[in-house]
């Protein structure tokens, strides 16, 4: 009868979308180590076209990096995630990124996050390949879906968190 007073449910486990449209990449293949030898955290990468890298599933966006080159979401039950976008983009100094939305902003799925300057970023011989990596599991089981594959912004399931 007093529903207000009972402990809001958390979702018990996270489905993870592709923040892009574009092909998935084994984290494995990565070229960069910190990213291939999993020493940030477990995840995929991302070849993509676009100009826009959007929210993978509803969450808060906890940093965004000073030059806009990445940033992390957390999620209720306590997940964290990174997306970086590019391989070596922080030598650009935020030159070519714009950040649509600031630091604790929740957010939905396939909320736009950072837009790009395609033109700098390639002038600039920079590697687009895009890691999304989950950083802190708090306990929950990282499942890879899809591997090696086309995926659609917001629509294509890549990884999931299950309790």
């Amino acid at each position: 009868m007093f529903n207000i007073f009972k402990k809001k449910d958390i979702d018990e486990n996270i489905d993870l979308y592709a923040p892009v449209n574009g092909t998935l990449i084994n984290i494995e293949d990565v070229a960069d180590p910190a990213f291939s030898a999993k020493m940030t955290g477990d995840g995929v990468a991302f070849a993509f076209d676009g100009d826009t890298i959007y929210a993978p599933a509803e969450g808060k966006i906890s940093i965004i990096a000073e030059t806009r080159h990445a940033f992390a979401m957390k999620f209720d039950n306590g997940v964290e995630i990174l997306i970086h976008i590019g391989l070596n983009t922080v030598n650009l100094g935020g030159k070519g990124f714009k950040a649509l939305v600031t630091e604790g902003k929740k957010v939905k799925l396939g909320t736009p996050i950072i837009k790009i300057d395609r033109d700098i970023i390639l002038q600039n011989n920079i590697d687009l390949t895009t890691p999304m990596i989950v950083t802190n599991t708090n306990g929950y089981k990282l499942k890879i879906i899809s591997e090696n594959k086309d995926v659609k912004l917001a629509q294509t399931v890549v990884m999931k968190l299950e309790k």
